[in-house]
């Protein structure tokens, strides 16, 4: 698919919008103590992490603490500017505004259906902005990266890890 002029500026006004909105989203907020033992997450990032981890994953029995120390654990391994990145898609997704008109949410992260949730993944997924998408694959990533790399989850998916790896590990 080739972009014309018109929808290249469009798309670009639109991602400027995004991201201004996203920093007056991120600065308007009070800065959220951390859940004892996470140290980059706050309590509302918990919050979004814990709803979208079953959906995400398909389990709606999946251990959602363990998933988000996870994905506290793989933000903390990146990057910083890419741990600015994450910090400023939390901010909008725990703001109200954000949640509402970027998620599409009109009710709380803790009351959404499953079936809002998934909406919601879904238009991110297949959104026209490349922002969006891009947000989509940092949550998949992370929450799919906090869960799988758990050894609690291996025997659901068949997978034996060798007995020498199985030894060293704490």
């Amino acid at each position: 698919m080739r972009l014309s002029r018109r929808q290249l500026l469009q798309a670009g006004v639109a991602g400027s919008l995004v991201l201004a909105g996203g920093g007056w989203l991120a600065a308007s907020r009070k800065t959220l103590p951390r859940p004892v033992g996470l140290r980059f997450l706050t309590a509302d990032d918990a919050v979004v992490v814990s709803v979208l981890a079953p959906v995400l994953l398909g389990i709606p029995e999946v251990p959602r603490a363990a998933v988000v120390a996870g994905v506290d654990a793989a933000v903390l391994s990146l990057p910083r500017p890419v741990q600015a990145e994450v910090r400023e898609l939390f901010d909008v997704l725990a703001h109200p505004l954000g949640r509402r008109w970027l998620a599409g949410l009109r009710d709380d992260w803790r009351e959404a259906t499953p079936q809002a949730l998934s909406g919601f993944l879904g238009r991110w997924q297949t959104s026209r902005l490349a922002l969006l998408r891009s947000g989509f694959q940092a949550l998949h990533s992370l929450i799919g990266a906090a869960w799988y790399g758990q050894p609690a989850s291996w025997e659901a998916i068949g997978y034996r890890q060798p007995q020498h790896v199985m030894e060293r590990l704490p």
